[in-house]
């Protein structure tokens, strides 16, 4: 799939493990070419370029870490609602302050979220 028509990916990336574990499956699927991964925060911090992208009308999954739900709500402040949100701790994901994800999720978790993707782009 070219560049241009893959699905967007955007995900939280904060401290707690849930959010790292949200940006490692995000990471995942744009280095094996199912998503291209754009940057949350600069969506949330207004970036021109970035929101520009995100209001494109390309296919956006968010991935959130915990109910908190930071992808989706940057998105929201730029009028942008993903076509599916995963939200982590939904799918059994604790988070836990201080403390890395284990490495095995980021496997599971990417597998369904690449599902995902090849039903909504298909």
């Amino acid at each position: 799939m070219a560049e241009k028509t893959l699905p967007l990916v955007y995900s939280c990336s904060g401290c707690s493990s849930a959010a790292q574990l949200a940006n490692a499956i995000a990471l995942r699927l744009d280095r094996e070419g199912a998503a291209e991964m754009s940057c949350i925060a600069g969506v949330g911090g207004g970036v021109a370029p970035l929101v520009r992208l995100a209001q494109s009308g390309r296919t956006i999954i968010a991935i959130d870490g915990c109910p908190l739900a930071c992808a989706r709500e940057c998105l929201a402040k730029q009028g942008v609602a993903p076509r599916h949100h995963l939200l982590l701790n939904e799918l059994g994901v604790r988070k836990k302050m201080h403390a890395d994800f284990d490495p095995a999720d980021v496997d599971r978790l990417a597998c369904q979220a690449a599902s995902l993707l090849e039903i909504l782009t298909d």
